[in-house]
């Protein structure tokens, strides 16, 4: 089994357990305790909000995941996923406007996984509602809407999504100018979001 398919199993078993065993109480990420409680760190990136934000992550996870997975040894691929997640929260932790409120979901590590895809594969074409654009094009425009959500009050983690993105950029840039031509083909992937 590969590593994005066992990553897949493993969010979703904990999501099923996430309610009966009260996990959200003391593995979600939440700024005011994380300094105190550092697990929170990683261990919110597996718990999810609902069904949907976990079906999405999910998705995003699988697509994404899979192919990066064909490009990267397992351990710079968990390094990338985990570094991401992490770094996610820690911006999320610095830019938040209420310390109290908790925060979860594997987003910024996903975010991570494209950010090293659109360093690696910059030209892979993706479909965005059905328009084709290099994965470059469609990483910038995520990070732009992600800078802009940091100073607008929502739902979503905004900074999360924007540091893991740079952060899964930036590993895959130094892993490109250390590998050289390894990186340099073009590859196509037709994906849909």
């Amino acid at each position: 089994m590969n590593l994005t398919i066992f990553l897949i199993l493993s969010i979703v078993l904990i999501f099923v357990l996430e309610y009966p065993l009260n996990l959200l109480e003391y593995f979600s990420f939440v700024p005011m305790l994380a300094p105190s409680q550092p697990w929170r760190f990683v261990t919110s990136i597996f718990l999810h909000a609902n069904f949907a934000h976990l079906f999405y992550n999910m998705l995003a996870l699988f697509f994404f995941g899979l192919y990066l997975e064909r490009l990267v040894s397992q351990k710079i691929y968990l390094t990338i996923f985990f570094t991401s997640g992490i770094f996610g929260n820690i911006l999320f932790l610095l830019t938040t406007f209420d310390p109290s409120i908790p925060a979860v979901g594997a987003s910024g590590a996903i975010y991570g996984i494209i950010g090293a895809l659109a360093a690696l594969r910059p030209f892979a074409i993706v479909y965005v509602y059905f328009t084709p654009m290099p994965l470059i094009v469609m990483a910038f425009i995520w990070a732009l809407i992600s800078f802009i959500g940091i100073f607008v009050p929502s739902q979503i983690a905004h900074a999360a999504h924007l540091s893991g993105l740079i952060t899964g950029y930036l590993i895959g840039y130094f892993l490109k100018k250390r590998e050289g031509k390894r990186y340099v083909a073009r590859y196509r992937i037709r994906y849909s979001f």
